[in-house]
C-alpha cells in the first residue's frame, strides 16, 4: 500500500515522532493511523516525541578520531541534567554519533539548517530531469518532493541511516535513547575535520602522487 505525505504529516503531528519513523510506523500497519500510533508507542517513539520540548541544556562535547588521525569530529549533545550527561548510556550515545558523522559525513543535523538556496537548486536540477520523462506537472512535483526527501536523507544527520545498524535513522536511535534515559536529548551541533581538506597540493606532490600510483 502506498503511504501518503499527508498520512505521514499527520502522524508526525499527533505523536511528534520523525518523519521517516512515522511513514515506518503507517507501513506497517496498512496506514491505519490509530495503529500506527500504538506501533510509535511500542518503540518508545511517541513517548520520546513528548519530551522534545523540554530545556536541554547539559551535556557533553564529544569527540572521535579515525584512520590514523586524518578524520576528526567534535559534536555538542545536549540532556536536561548533569546526572545524565555522566550516565554510562548517554555517553556511548554520544560516543556513537560523532563515530557515525566521521563516517557517514553529514552536511546538517536536521533539515532545518539546509539552506533554502540549496534546496531551491536541487529541486531546480529535479524538476528539469523528471520533466524530460514527459510527465505531467502534477507527477513531477511528487517526483521532485520524493527527491528533495531522499537529498535531506542523504546530508541531515538525524535522517540518516544510523552506521552500527542501516535499518535505523539516528532520529530513531536517538529517540530510542530519549525513552531509554527519560530526558529529552538533542544533537546540537558538530564539526567534521579531515585532514588537508581545503589545502591545495603543490605540482609536485600530485606529480609524485601519480607516479606512486603507477608503481613508477
Amino acid at each position: 500500500m502506498s503511504i501518503t505525505a499527508e498520512q505521514v504529516n499527520e502522524l508526525r503531528k499527533a505523536t511528534g515522532a520523525g518523519l521517516m519513523d512515522c511513514k515506518k510506523a503507517l507501513t506497517e500497519t496498512g496506514g491505519d493511523q490509530e495503529k500506527a500510533v500504538d506501533y510509535l508507542r511500542k518503540k518508545g517513539l511517541a513517548a520520546a516525541a513528548k519530551k522534545s520540548g523540554r530545556v536541554a541544556s547539559e551535556g557533553l562535547v564529544g569527540s572521535y578520531i579515525h584512520a590514523g588521525g586524518k578524520i576528526g569530529v567534535l559534536v555538542e549533545i545536549n540532556c536536561e541534567t548533569d546526572f545524565v550527561a555522566k550516565n554510562e548510556n548517554f555517553q556511548a550515545f554520544v560516543k556513537d554519533i560523532a563515530m557515525h558523522i566521521a563516517a557517514a559525513s553529514p552536511q546538517a543535523v536536521r533539515r532545518e539548517e539546509v539552506p533554502a538556496d540549496i534546496i531551491e537548486r536541487e529541486k531546480e536540477i529535479y524538476r528539469a530531469k523528471a520533466k524530460e520523462t514527459g510527465k505531467p506537472d502534477n507527477i513531477i512535483e511528487k517526483i521532485v518532493e520524493g527527491q528533495v526527501n531522499k537529498f535531506y536523507a542523504d546530508i541531515c544527520l538525524l535522517e540518516q541511516p544510523f552506521v552500527k545498524d542501516p535499518d535505523k535513522t539516528v532520529q530513531t536511535y536517538l529517540n530510542e535513547t530519549i525513552a531509554a534515559i527519560g530526558e529529552n536529548i538533542s544533537v546540537r551541533r558538530f564539526c567534521r575535520f579531515v585532514l588537508g581538506e581545503g589545502i591545495a597540493k603543490k605540482e609536485s606532490d600530485f606529480a609524485a602522487e601519480v607516479a606512486a600510483a603507477a608503481g613508477v
